[in-house]
C-alpha cells in the first residue's frame, strides 16, 4: 500500500510561495533524490502548472537542474482538476471521483507518493488520506501568502526531523488520531 505524502518548502512564518523563495543548493539535491525514489506525485491544478515546466529542457538550467527534470519526467503524475482540459506527458486528468481514485491508486502502489498543493493537501487531508506531512523549513520570512496548512488544521504528532544543509530542515508529522 502506498504512503500519501504532502510536502512543501516553506518559510518561517509558514507560507508556500514557489516565486518568492526557492530552495537553497542543499535543499535542492534533496529534493533531486527524493525525485528519484517516489513512486508518483498527485498535483492540484495550480502546481501542476507551475512544475509543468520541467516538462522541457530549458538551455539556462545547471545540471542539477537538468537531474531534477529527469526524475520529475519518468515518475507517473495523476493531477486533480475540474478545470483543465489536458495535461503534459506521463500525466493524467482526474476531475471526477476523486476519493475512490485516490483510494484504488494507494492499494494498487507500493512505496511513497507525494501529494502537491495546498488546496489538494487540504481535501485529501479531510477525507483522512494523507499519510505524512513534510514541512521544509527555510530560513526567509514572507509575512504573506499560502499557507501550508491552507484552511486546515489536522491533529499532528512529530515523526521525525532532519537537517538539510546549514540553512533547511525537514519535519516529518503523521495524524495523530488519538
Amino acid at each position: 500500500m502506498a504512503t500519501l505524502m504532502y510536502g512543501m518548502h516553506q518559510s518561517l512564518d509558514g507560507f508556500v510561495d514557489h516565486d518568492a523563495f526557492r530552495p537553497d543548493p542543499e535543499l535542492f539535491d534533496h529534493f533531486i533524490r527524493h525525485t528519484h525514489q517516489i513512486k508518483g506525485s498527485i498535483y492540484g491544478r495550480r502546481l501542476y502548472e507551475l512544475m509543468h515546466y520541467w516538462d522541457e529542457d530549458q538551455p539556462e538550467w545547471t545540471a542539477a537542474e537538468h537531474e531534477f527534470a529527469e526524475g520529475w519526467r519518468r515518475i507517473p503524475k495523476w493531477v486533480i482538476s475540474t478545470t483543465l482540459t489536458e495535461v503534459g506527458p506521463n500525466a493524467t486528468l482526474i476531475s471526477q471521483d476523486i476519493e475512490p481514485f485516490i483510494r484504488q491508486l494507494k492499494q494498487s502502489i507500493e512505496g511513497e507518493i507525494e501529494v502537491g498543493g495546498t488546496v489538494l493537501a487540504r481535501h485529501l487531508s479531510e477525507l483522512g488520506l494523507i499519510d505524512e506531512y513534510r514541512i521544509y523549513l527555510q530560513p526567509v520570512v514572507l509575512g504573506k501568502g499560502t499557507p501550508y496548512f491552507n484552511g486546515f488544521r489536522p491533529r499532528l504528532r512529530l515523526k521525525d526531523s532532519e537537517r538539510i544543509g546549514d540553512r533547511a530542515i525537514r519535519l516529518s508529522y503523521v495524524p495523530d488520531n488519538d
